[in-house]
């Protein structure tokens, strides 16, 4: 599909959405100021918490509005070229070139995922088709996960080994925490040894999931690059069906062909779908 004449309302979005999220972080702000004017006495500590809350959620709606911003600036100078994409502002804000955002379901399976690159980009099909990696263990911990080096191979022996053969030497993935769940986790690749910080990652994370993936409409207007699963469960379905087996093992029997042809499994799902190509 042909995103280029959709980049005017993408800009468009990002501009109201970050000047909501000024508002909203300076009302915050101010709101904090209030209560730190208030502490003293019996009740200070509870002012002093309620003044940090608000200080919390002001810095989150800051980091939201400076990442729509970025985006909203660099979709009106495109000219030509590769497309801009809101995950490429997120990599600049981490300090690193590969990040990528995974979403997931109340199962913790992988629904959707968004790269800032090619690099990123095979690093979460890794992940996905061999069914471990950073983003699992951190939605399953709901905690930052890091791994580097050796310790990639000794922590996952399938995907470290071939996230090594992408070229990437370290990756730190923190979870996208919502009100009383995960909805995935957000991975950056190779960060600069002097930004390779989980506490400026989860503030980004924080401010990704309360700001904008929390919100249908923002997700649709800002992730042109966006790559839902939805065929691959689908074609899990023909396999079930074909084969007569449960539909988690015909979702493993795609993961294994595409892995096996060195196929990026969207592409191997499609097949199936379309009927070019049929396992068993």
């Amino acid at each position: 599909m042909d995103l280029r004449g959709d980049l005017p309302a993408q800009a468009a979005v990002a501009w109201q959405r970050a000047a909501r999220a000024r508002a909203s972080a300076e009302r915050a702000f101010r709101i904090a100021e209030r209560y730190d004017s208030m502490s003293g006495g019996s009740a200070d500590f509870t002012f002093k918490r309620l003044a940090g809350v608000h200080r919390t959620t002001g810095s989150r709606h800051q980091v939201a509005a400076e990442l729509l911003e970025a985006h909203a600036r660099r979709v009106g100078r495109w000219v030509g070229g590769p497309l801009p994409l809101f995950m490429t502002g997120v990599a600049e804000a981490c300090g690193s070139r590969s990040v990528a955002v995974t979403l997931v379901d109340n199962d913790h399976h992988q629904v959707a995922t968004a790269s800032s690159d090619q690099s990123s980009s095979d690093a979460q099909e890794l992940e996905y088709v061999l069914g471990e990696g950073p983003v699992q263990d951190a939605v399953e911990a709901r905690a930052p996960v890091e791994a580097s080096g050796a310790a990639l191979s000794g922590r996952w022996p399938g995907y470290g080994p071939a996230l090594a053969a992408l070229g990437i030497g370290q990756v730190v993935a923190v979870p996208l925490e919502a009100p009383g769940e995960c909805i995935g986790a957000l991975a950056v690749f190779d960060p600069p040894r002097e930004a390779a910080s989980t506490v400026l990652f989860s503030r980004i994370a924080d401010a990704l999931t309360r700001s904008v993936l929390l919100d249908g409409d923002a997700v649709a207007a800002l992730f042109s690059g966006i790559d839902y699963r939805a065929v691959v469960h689908q074609a899990a379905g023909v396999v079930a069906v074909q084969l007569d087996c449960s539909v988690d093992d015909a979702l493993e029997m795609v993961k294994a062909r595409a892995f096996a042809d060195g196929r990026a499994i969207g592409d191997v799902a499609a097949d199936i779908v379309n009927r070019q190509l049929k396992l068993g």
